[in-house]
């Protein structure tokens, strides 16, 4: 079925005292396969990874050969006082903190009931100002993964402990010996 398409009224041609309207017909065809293999290149003859856009080379050259007289002027600006310089100057002398080791004493943890003391130890730290709040997300984390690696292991033990049971016992039959005694 053709698709009506409405323009605008600024666009319509009028004829006749009527605003004409085009119709047009949708291509209705569906694409069944995708045109190419999965992990294949669509243009195997392009631009091999890692090569970089000519104009960027260039400028990455100019820039390699210049880089020592850009860099004295930057520390010349600096000295002088420009705000720009001298924090351009500041990132690469002092990079900034990204993360720093932690001293904060927690008690050890060796079933999950121990992991509320431990929680409670680095809430303290947060209301003593020793912790900021994301470090306490961290350590709670930690907490968290620790908690829950000690019910795996003891959930494993459990069931090896079921297993090795069931496996000493000739007198319950295994899975495979159950009858069906109702179809008789």
């Amino acid at each position: 079925m053709p698709r009506r398409v409405f323009c605008c009224a600024s666009r319509a041609r009028p004829r006749g005292g009527f605003l004409v309207f085009a119709e047009k017909q949708e291509n209705t065809e569906e694409i069944k396969a995708m045109p190419f293999q999965k992990g294949q290149s669509g243009n195997p003859a392009g631009r091999p990874r890692g090569i970089v856009n000519r104009a960027t080379a260039l400028a990455q050259n100019l820039l390699s050969e210049r880089a020592e007289g850009i860099a004295r002027k930057v520390i010349e600006l600096a000295e002088e006082g420009d705000m720009a310089a001298i924090r351009v100057c500041m990132e690469r002398l002092v990079p900034p903190i990204k993360h720093q080791p932690v001293a904060v004493e927690l008690p050890p943890i060796e079933k999950a009931a121990d992991s509320v003391e431990a929680v409670a130890s680095i809430a303290a730290a947060v209301a003593a100002g020793d912790l900021t709040a994301a470090e306490a997300a961290e350590l709670a984390k930690v907490v968290d993964v620790y908690v829950r690696a000690l019910a795996t292991k003891g959930f494993d033990e459990r069931l090896s402990a079921l297993e090795n049971g069931i496996s000493r016992t000739p007198d319950v039959p295994g899975p495979a010996a159950v009858r069906d005694d109702t179809s008789a």
